[in-house]
């Protein structure tokens, strides 16, 4: 017997393509997943349009404000623009240098300070309180203020063998301000590993160095990935205020050149370009903390 079928405008799951596995998708499904499709295509153009008529909106208040042609003449110059870009890129290697070499020692030391923080025993009381007072401080100082101390007051004692750069003094200057931050995120993460997890280690022979070693950290790390990136974001762009202390970065050369032409265009161009640089930092946070959310949802490691 010959079987006819129908044509209904729809695909049959009987003539979908076998993915190998046996497996073949019912029609509820296909027409489930062609409604997420035109849902996801709505939503998009909508985003879209109320995007663009946002921005129409925002442009044409601004252009229509009494002063918007000496404030355009005043930070939005083509010609000082032309001329800070590449000055302003020179000076953003030495802020990317810095937050290389800063981004590490803050890891260091935030882990070597979590870690005095964590420890047990009577013994250990003097270290956990040092390093308590050392992150209270820290966390409580504004870092212009410590700047300001580190690279203008050490120059001024005029102790033998210690340098007077002001790049290696800011740069210790942010390495002692966030130390003090990254340090209690390492500390939340330790705490936030289960106790049962440190005995089962002791259980299996492990010393507590080893267990702090092998299982606690490695957890905590994990756990804290999200926060700690957030925290080198906010390094990245703090690395420009070392120019209070005379150093040439992004901000120093655009401020050079502000100084002369009384025009504040550089700012501008530094801005954009610390914001490049910041933009794919922020987006692979993102991905990161949504790639965990959804292993966490998945019941995945963690």
């Amino acid at each position: 017997m010959t079987v006819v079928k129908e044509e209904s405008g729809q695909d049959d799951p009987a003539d979908l393509p076998d993915r190998g596995d046996g497996y073949v998708p019912s029609q509820r499904r296909i027409d489930r997943e062609r409604y997420k499709r035109s849902r996801a295509r709505r939503a998009t153009s909508i985003a879209a349009l109320s995007t663009l008529v946002t921005g129409i909106v925002i442009y044409l208040v601004v252009v229509s404000a009494p002063g918007w042609p000496r404030t355009k003449e005043t930070f939005f110059n083509a010609q000082y623009a032309r001329e800070a870009f590449p000055k302003v890129l020179e000076g953003l290697w030495l802020n990317v240098r810095l937050l290389l070499i800063c981004g590490v020692a803050v890891l260091v030391l935030g882990m070597l300070i979590a870690i005095a923080r964590t420890l047990r025993g009577p013994v250990f009381f003097p270290l956990r309180a040092l390093a308590a007072a050392y992150t209270d401080f820290f966390r409580g100082l504004p870092l212009i203020i410590n700047l300001m101390i580190v690279v203008l007051g050490v120059p001024a004692l005029r102790l033998q063998g210690i340098t007077v750069d002001p790049v290696l003094l800011g740069g210790t200057a942010l390495t002692l301000t966030y130390s003090a931050y990254v340090a209690e995120v390492f500390r939340a993460g330790i705490e936030s590993v289960h106790p049962s997890q440190r005995a089962a280690a002791r259980s299996l022979g492990l010393t507590n160095r080893q267990a702090l070693r092998y299982v606690v950290l490695p957890q905590a790390v994990r756990r804290q990935v999200p926060p700690l990136l957030n925290d080198l974001v906010s390094l990245q762009k703090d690395t420009g205020l070392v120019s209070i202390g005379g150093a040439v970065d992004a901000v120093r050369a655009a401020d050079i050149i502000v100084g002369r032409s009384l025009n504040y265009t550089p700012y501008i161009v530094a801005g954009l370009v610390f914001v490049a640089l910041t933009i794919p930092m922020t987006r692979f946070t993102d991905w990161v903390t949504a790639r965990m959310d959804r292993q966490r949802a998945q019941g995945g490691t963690l």
